[in-house]
């Protein structure tokens, strides 16, 4: 990690895209398994993205109101180190999960963090969810981070506007931020131009 603030790129379908997000400088990368979702990806492809990046960044299962048993076969067959849960998942469906725990909240909701204590959580867009690249009220998060909890920001995040973002929650840093419809190319493929500007803004920002 070259920096403070983690930067995930959600959404990834494709090997290529996974070396480009890591050799622009992404700590995370997140593999959707979300059915019916634009990026959402079968076992084969995902493991090979994993074979790709192996040993080079942390890879993130992303699901919604999944079963615990399509939760673990997935993760038996795709190397991954967190696993994310973007959907309405009970504080005992977190604890689950043997790995690491990303969970989505819409917004900067005190009550749902509190819901899940000790959880990463990822803010989203309080009405939209994920997924749509809706922006949102970004300084919101900043009671959280100062309460001590770890949040990733999310929602419409792309290069031009993640620093001024960061820059919301003045001498605060979120735990990381999340990009996935701001550094798309076509048919959901990432833009390496855009993930290289996403991260060096990011950097830019964290320092400012």
């Amino acid at each position: 990690m070259s920096g403070t603030v983690r930067i995930k790129v959600c959404g990834v379908i494709h090997p290529d895209d996974a070396q480009a997000a890591v050799d622009a400088g992404a700590d995370l990368l997140g593999l959707n398994f979300v059915p019916g979702s634009p990026r959402a990806l079968d076992v084969r492809k995902a493991a090979a993205i994993a074979e790709r990046v192996s040993g080079q960044v942390e890879l993130v299962a992303v699901f919604r109101d999944a079963g615990w048993s399509e939760i673990e076969r997935v993760i038996r067959r795709v190397e991954v180190e967190r696993v994310q849960l973007h959907g309405d998942e009970a504080p005992e469906e977190v604890e689950q999960v043997d790995l690491p725990v990303i969970k989505a909240i819409r917004g900067a909701d005190p009550e749902q963090a509190e819901r899940y204590p000790g959880t990463l959580l990822l803010l989203d867009h309080p009405t939209e969810g994920g997924g749509r690249g809706r922006t949102w009220n970004w300084s919101d998060a900043a009671a959280l981070i100062e309460d001590g909890i770890d949040v990733i920001l999310a929602g419409g995040l792309d290069p031009t506007n993640v620093g001024g973002a960061l820059e919301a929650l003045g001498d605060l840093l979120p735990w990381g931020v999340d990009v996935a419809t701001g550094v798309d190319a076509e048919g959901f493929r990432k833009d390496p131009a855009k993930l290289e500007a996403f991260v060096e803004a990011v950097r830019r920002g964290e320092g400012a």
